[in-house]
């Protein structure tokens, strides 16, 4: 019987085995990386730095931000206690400073209030409608970056000074908006109100509209849609926008010492105290004062972190 052409048998066997055997021995042991596998390896490769250079960058960041942040702060703490215990609270416990301190906080609630509901419909009407002027609105809200707060300040007196555009109309009224808490709370609020609504803007438009659409198409209202859907969406990223726009408040200056008039005991804030006390060699109360703001400030970053890691866990990625 005649072996079917598709089944013959080789010729010679041991010369085909030989030949496999060889194809074998030359094949490698780990296959090699594709040609577009190369240059990711060698891009990999590039960014892993040397030992040494890493330790020197790293030894270099932490001596920076030892001389111009940690060593500050410490030179504040130990003056501010440098005659005692009993002293610093007998500066923190004088009517100018409790008065100080009372003017800050209220200045701080004031302002952070009204710049949480804006930053917040800035942010929802900026991240889930599209209008005209929309490159506008949000040029406008980086605007205090750009400008100095004394410029700003210097505004609020072109518009509510004695010789400004609506000074004789507040005149006439007996309405005191500059050397008052009212233009306090103004220059302060000009100075803060970019950080509710930048810090909702990139998260609101990650987050999409879906979600929203959803509710709407479900039945929900608008307000029922927002404290329901879109509020517990961005809590972390609102209380993050809240603690920045706070601790802006909390230690401005330059504006509000445009418009304070530095009237001892009633619109001098804490930062325009540290000042007035360090201008009249009253070191330890300046300190005192200062060391109060620098806990606060230190307070704030303790909790940035938190907020920061509750916003890194909350992100989900996305398919896109």
């Amino acid at each position: 019987m005649s072996t079917p052409s598709s089944f013959a048998a080789p010729a010679n066997p041991m010369r085909a085995y030989a030949s496999m055997a060889d194809m074998t021995a030359s094949a490698p042991a780990h296959p090699e990386p594709s040609d577009r596998a190369r240059p990711l390896a060698r891009s990999i490769d590039l960014r892993s730095e040397p030992g040494p250079v890493r330790f020197i960058i790293i030894v270099l960041a932490v001596s920076f931000l030892t001389i111009f942040v940690v060593l500050p702060l410490l030179v504040v703490f130990a003056s501010a206690v440098s005659s005692g215990i009993g002293p610093y609270f007998a500066a923190l416990a004088e009517p100018e400073a409790i008065s100080a301190i009372k003017l800050t906080l209220l200045v701080a609630a004031i302002s952070v209030s009204l710049n949480l509901v804006f930053g917040v419909l800035a942010a929802w009407a900026i991240a889930k409608f599209d209008f005209r002027g929309k490159t506008f609105l949000i040029t406008l809200i980086d605007l205090p970056f750009s400008v100095s707060p004394v410029i700003s300040g210097l505004v609020f007196v072109l518009l509510f000074g004695a010789q400004g555009y609506w000074g004789a109309w507040l005149q006439a009224h007996d309405i005191h908006v500059l050397f008052a808490l009212p233009g306090i709370v103004l220059a302060t609020i000009f100075v803060t109100f970019p950080f509710v609504a930048r810090s909702l803007i990139p998260l609101m438009q990650e987050q999409g509209t879906h979600e929203e659409e959803a509710a709407i198409s479900l039945g929900s209202s608008g307000l029922q849609t927002f404290f329901r859907v879109t509020l517990p969406n961005i809590k972390w990223g609102l209380l993050y926008g809240v603690l920045l726009c706070n601790a802006r408040a909390m230690g401005e200056f330059g504006a509000v010492s445009v418009v304070s008039g530095h009237i001892r005991g009633e619109t001098n804030t804490m930062p325009l105290l540290v000042e007035i006390l360090y201008n009249e060699y009253q070191f330890v109360a300046s300190f005192a004062i200062a060391s109060l703001l620098a806990m606060l400030a230190l307070i704030t970053l303790i909790v940035k972190i938190v907020l920061e890691r509750r916003l890194d866990e909350g992100q989900i990625p996305r398919d896109h």
